[in-house]
């Protein structure tokens, strides 16, 4: 919409004859207000998506896949077979629980 000199003179005085010189300075006041309010909105969105964006940014080049600490066992990466490998630690079963010769039921550990 582009108005030019002669349009917006027409404009204004159908507006003077429509409403009156009395709510004219009105009139103009609200325009001025919305207009602000509407400006100042924008801006806040604008700034808030490229707030949004910049922590994407940020988050992205964080992000980064790390090798592994240990290659798993046996694998060739290691140089190793199953063979080859250390043989695994003995087991050893678990300590016998003692029982009470009266209710047969485990032994409570004294209070400390």
């Amino acid at each position: 919409m582009n108005l030019g000199l002669p349009e917006m003179i027409f404009i204004f005085l159908l507006a003077l004859i429509i409403f009156g010189p009395k709510k004219m300075p009105e009139i103009g006041r609200q325009i001025g207000r919305a207009l602000n309010e509407f400006k100042r909105a924008s801006n806040e969105f604008k700034s808030q998506i490229e707030s949004e964006i910049s922590q994407l940014d940020v988050t992205e080049t964080k992000q980064q896949i790390l090798p592994p600490a240990q290659p798993p066992a046996g694998s060739v990466v290691t140089g190793l077979t199953p063979a080859e490998e250390a043989p695994p630690a003995p087991v050893e079963p678990p300590a016998p629980v003692p029982f009470t010769t009266e209710s047969n039921t485990p032994a409570k550990a004294p209070d400390a």
